[in-house]
Parts: C-alpha cells; sequence; structure tokens
C-alpha cells in the first residue's frame, strides 16, 4: 500500500469537462463530518485563518460569509436541535430545550461542515480547512470506529440534458463496485453509514447501450427504482431541480433541496489524519466523468457488464482496467 502523503502533495484531478453550458467554471460543494470542537469554537476558528463575518442561526448552527474560500456552514448535524429549520411550530416551541439539548449531544452528534459550491480548479485551497480542523482537535473515522463520518462532494453537472445525466448515472454505476472498494469501509461503518448501493435490476437496465431516456421517462424510472437518499449518488437532489412536480409526486414529503448538482456520498473522513486528503476521493469521482464523457467506452463498458456472469468483487477488477487506460 502505498505510503500516506501530505495533503498539500497530493493533486486534484480535473474532470474532462471543465465548464459548464454558460462557460462558466464549473463548481463543487463539499460536506465534511467530525466531532471535538463545537459548531461555534469551529466557526471562529476558521474566522480567525480565513477571515469573513460570523452570523449565528441558532446555538448550534454558524454561517461563515465571505472568507478567503468562500462561504460554509458549520452545525451539529441533527435536524432536532435546529427547530427553527425543522417548522414554525416546532420553531415556536423548541429553541432553548434544542440549545439545551445540543450541548448535551455535542460529544455525540458529529458537527458538518458545509462549503459553498467553489470552483473545481480551486479544490485544492480546501485543505487549508482540513488543516484548521486539525489543528483545534476535530476527530473523524479513524478515532470512532462505530460511527461512519462522512465526506459528501456536490460537482455540478455540466449540460442539464438527459443525455448527460444519464451518461453520469451509467458510469457511476458501472464504476461503483470499484470505487466501494477503493473506499474500504469495515464491516461496521457499512451497517452505520455507507449508502446502499442501486438495486441490480435497475444496475441492469443502466447498463444497457440502448438505454437513453429523455427525462421525463430517466426520472420515472429512477424514482421507481429508488425512492429514497440512501444511494451513495443521490440523484434526488438533481431530479427535483430538473422537475420538481415530477418528484414531488412520489416523495412528497421527502427532505430535497433542489440544485443542478450530483450528491456523492463517501463513508470516510479522517480528519485528525494528518495524511489525509479529499484528493483521492475526488479523483475516482473523476473517473466517472471521463467515463461518462466517452460514449464509446460507456456503451461498450456496459454491454460487457450485461455478459458478465462474475461477482461485484471481480467486475471491480474488469472495470479498474477501463480507469486505469
Amino acid at each position: 500500500m502505498a505510503q500516506l502523503a501530505l495533503p498539500t502533495s497530493i493533486d486534484f484531478a480535473l474532470p474532462p469537462v471543465l465548464r459548464n453550458e454558460h462557460g462558466r467554471t464549473r463548481t463543487v460543494g463539499v460536506e465534511v463530518e467530525f466531532v471535538g470542537p463545537s459548531a461555534e469554537a469551529t466557526v471562529q476558528a476558521l474566522q480567525k485563518a480565513l477571515g469573513g463575518e460570523i452570523a449565528e442561526e441558532d446555538p448550534h448552527a454558524f454561517a461563515l460569509k465571505g472568507s478567503a474560500i468562500g462561504d460554509m456552514s458549520v452545525e451539529l448535524d441533527s435536524r432536532i436541535l435546529h427547530p427553527a429549520k425543522s417548522g414554525e411550530a416546532q420553531g415556536r416551541v423548541l429553541p432553548r430545550i434544542a440549545a439545551w439539548f445540543g450541548f448535551a449531544a455535542s460529544y455525540l452528534v458529529p458537527c458538518e461542515l458545509v462549503t459553498a459550491p467553489v470552483p473545481m480548479d480551486r479544490l485544492q485551497d480546501l485543505n487549508q480547512v482540513l488543516t484548521i480542523l486539525r489543528e483545534i482537535g476535530a476527530k473523524g473515522t479513524q478515532d470512532a470506529p462505530f460511527y461512519a463520518f462522512g465526506l459528501h462532494f456536490n460537482p455540478e453537472i455540466p449540460r442539464r440534458d438527459a443525455a448527460t445525466v444519464a451518461a453520469f448515472l451509467k458510469s457511476f454505476v458501472l464504476l461503483n463496485p470499484w470505487l466501494r472498494r477503493e473506499v474500504a469501509p469495515d464491516t461496521t461503518r457499512e451497517l452505520l453509514g455507507f449508502a446502499d448501493p442501486f438495486p441490480a435490476e435497475y444496475v441492469r437496465r443502466l447498463a444497457s447501450p440502448d438505454y437513453w431516456p429523455d427525462i421525463p421517462d430517466f426520472i420515472d424510472d429512477y424514482l421507481a427504482a429508488n425512492p429514497t437518499r440512501n444511494r451513495d449518488l443521490d440523484l434526488l437532489p438533481l431530479l427535483h431541480h430538473l422537475d420538481e412536480k415530477r418528484v414531488r409526486a412520489v416523495l412528497p414529503n421527502e427532505k430535497i433541496n433542489g440544485r443542478p448538482t450530483f450528491h456523492y456520498r463517501l463513508p470516510d473522513a479522517r480528519v485528525s489524519d494528518p495524511g489525509w486528503s479529499m484528493a483521492p476521493d475526488w479523483n475516482r469521482w473523476v473517473a466517472v466523468e471521463r467515463l461518462a464523457a466517452d460514449r464509446e467506452q460507456l456503451d461498450a463498458a456496459g454491454a460487457a457488464y450485461l455478459t458478465f456472469e462474475g461477482e461485484d468483487k471481480s467486475w471491480a477488477n474488469v472495470i479498474e482496467q477501463v480507469v486505469r487506460a
């Protein structure tokens, strides 16, 4: 196994399509979970290092506006601790109780740091955030074996047409056995926090070189097979953005904020490890983008998958050759 490198020594790969349909550099938002310092202590440390103005939303949720690397927020990752976000009725009744409970729960409930979208060619800047978190004693996956601390990427889709949406999901499901192997969650983390893979029958449908539906059919097929946020590539925010009414007809009460991004969920944020970087996980996502951008190779990989008779771990070895080519 390769030795761990310092975060600043690992390059963030660029996707094959760097600009969106408007000619602007595509963006990506990042979410990191950790425990240790409070949300307030964390946002104060970020402000000290990066500048900006702090806005308190409640005793356990803070925003940092105008920092050197953009806006970000830090909050305890539990909706019950933020009553103003959970509905007006609760917001009138629970603030003091929620604040008290939040202080008690801060030793058990992780904090979540969320960045505003940053240009994909500036992802390296976010390593400063990891350095700040380590300096104030933030802990991650390796410090809590019974909890999966998440790392999430929210990359902007390059085009909002049906072919692009389908190509990305096709690429992801074909590469997912390899992606999950590389992430290598142990059994405990898989049980506690890793999202479920896409259903096998749906993967086979996606893999077909003949499956290139229009947006309405794609959304209908997706919702029929995946009426849930519990996927490692969660498309519901994107589909909600593309056709809110169609999504809400199936999931009227699901918490979904529509946006033109994918939501790629990873179960491993090793925040306190000085050798940990987000770059390897991001670079594996770029492998998804590269396959999605190559229609001929994508169709060939799909056809090969449909004739493959081995287990996922064996397919991971096959598809890895495509990634490494």
